[in-house]
């Protein structure tokens, strides 16, 4: 079987998605949910577990939201070109249906929302397998069509330092959830739905003003980079809330882990995060399960393990709380679901639709299209592209409810540093997922 390494921003879909995180999952092409809500904008209290999604400002219209024109885009007109890059056709996958999510908003938007100012959207894809040079080679493809004036990423983390520092800010890049630092740091680019080290300290928000946590224990693959870098942005959010946490790495090579959080104070802490790719989810649930640690309510996540091979090794999701910075799938209460749901039945697979990724970069290119809208087709260009999407403040499609890109001088593409929190309490196998919200967006501690 081959090993898709995945977010999870957007994951996050993030995210995310995703809280899909940066650069660490494993999964297979089958993975399923993430999740969405509302907090006030700058506060780092969580909003009241009501409606989820965004509530009333939850993006139902999507012919309102990008601006578009009921119908079908113009053949007769030249098309609008957006480049897309996504890690794919290698040994590791961080998002593998970035690109579906992709496609299946173009799709619609040629359909029925009159593509860009009528004009046809026409995706310029570059993939990159496995080698860092492979950047660069995107990175030139673009720069080499000049009717290229936008790009979208999808789930990347290798070529990412030769992508960037061969585009040299040339052309403006939209993201949806960062699987590298690298991202961040880009004045070219703009991330819709954040990165690890941005939407993981909410961790410390939530564990201080939900759970009233005074302790916790924090277990991760040590040997594993992206899941590392994941693991200390939540320790340092829960340090920063004056929660007390006791973080322990191991070798992803082990299976047993009880000793492991035996070692973090699992037994007694009152929040357990278990953070980890996919066959760590597995071998932590059964540990946590061992040591009698079953409480979901304390048992705390990013959505790394909502997919089908922990339905294999497990029988079911863990009964966890998930943290998550993109809407959740099926999510009942969430308005901005049924949109979704019903254009991914048009455009999509059933195997698709849930996928975080999938989530996170049809948002994502729904906003890319909103941005060029509002720019208008005569008037298209790298700068004028940038600015219009640096200054987008939300509600995000399938996102937050509220952006501020350039918040963070150290990390200024980075626009969302939010999540939403559910309790999984079963049925996916049954084809009807239950959830219980258990925060609004929240932010990381003040």
């Amino acid at each position: 079987m081959r090993r898709h390494n995945r977010l999870g921003v957007a994951g996050f879909a993030a995210v995310a998605a995703t809280v899909l995180a940066a650069g660490c999952s494993s999964s297979s092409s089958s993975s399923t949910p993430a999740a969405p809500t509302s907090a006030a904008a700058g506060t780092s209290a969580p909003a009241s577990a009501g409606t989820g999604g965004q509530g009333a400002q939850s993006v139902t219209n999507y012919l309102t939201y990008t601006g578009g024109k009921s119908g079908p885009a113009d053949k007769s007109l030249p098309p609008v070109y957006i480049g897309f890059v996504n890690q794919q056709g290698g040994p590791t996958a961080v998002g593998l249906l970035a690109t579906a999510g992709a496609q299946m908003a173009v799709n619609y938007a040629n359909a029925e929302l009159g593509g860009v100012g009528g004009h046809p959207i026409q995706l310029v894809t570059c993939f990159i397998a496995s080698a860092e040079e492979e950047g660069t080679t995107c990175a030139q493809k673009f720069l080499a069509n000049k009717k290229v004036n936008v790009i979208n990423l999808g789930g990347v983390a290798v070529g990412v330092q030769s992508f960037y520092s061969t585009l040299h800010g040339a052309i403006p890049v939209i993201d949806g959830v960062a699987a590298t630092p690298i991202d961040t740091t880009q004045k070219n680019a703009v991330i819709l739905f954040g990165d690890a080290t941005h939407i993981l300290p909410p961790f410390g928000t939530y564990a201080k003003d939900v759970l009233h946590a005074k302790t916790a224990a924090l277990v991760y693959p040590s040997d594993n980079a992206g899941i590392a870098i994941g693991a200390a942005a939540i320790k340092q959010g829960l340090q920063a809330a004056g929660v007390t946490v006791k973080s322990v790495g191991y070798s992803e090579s082990t299976t047993d882990l009880t000793s492991v959080l035996t070692a973090a104070g699992a037994q007694t802490a009152d929040m357990v995060i278990p953070y980890s790719d996919t066959a760590g989810c597995v071998n932590l649930a059964k540990s946590l399960k061992t040591l009698g640690i079953t409480d979901p309510k304390k048992i705390v996540s990013a959505p790394l393990c909502l997919n089908g091979q922990v339905i294999s090794g497990l029988g079911d999701w863990p009964h966890w709380t998930y943290a998550i910075a993109s809407s959740l799938f099926g999510d009942p209460s969430d308005p901005g679901m049924p949109p979704y749901e019903a254009v991914a039945k048009k455009y999509s697979t059933p195997a698709n639709a849930p996928d975080p990724w999938n989530i996170v970069n049809f948002g994502q290119m729904l906003t890319t299209i909103k941005v060029m809208n509002e720019v208008g087709y005569a008037n298209l260009s790298p700068s004028a592209i940038l600015a219009k999407a640096t200054a987008f403040t939300g509600p995000q499609a399938l996102g937050a409810p509220s952006l501020a890109c350039g918040k963070y001088s150290s990390a200024p593409a980075v626009c969302n540093d939010r999540i939403q929190l559910f309790e999984y309490t079963g049925g996916v196998t049954k084809g009807r997922p239950g959830w219980v919200k258990m925060s609004g967006w929240i932010q990381p501690p003040s």
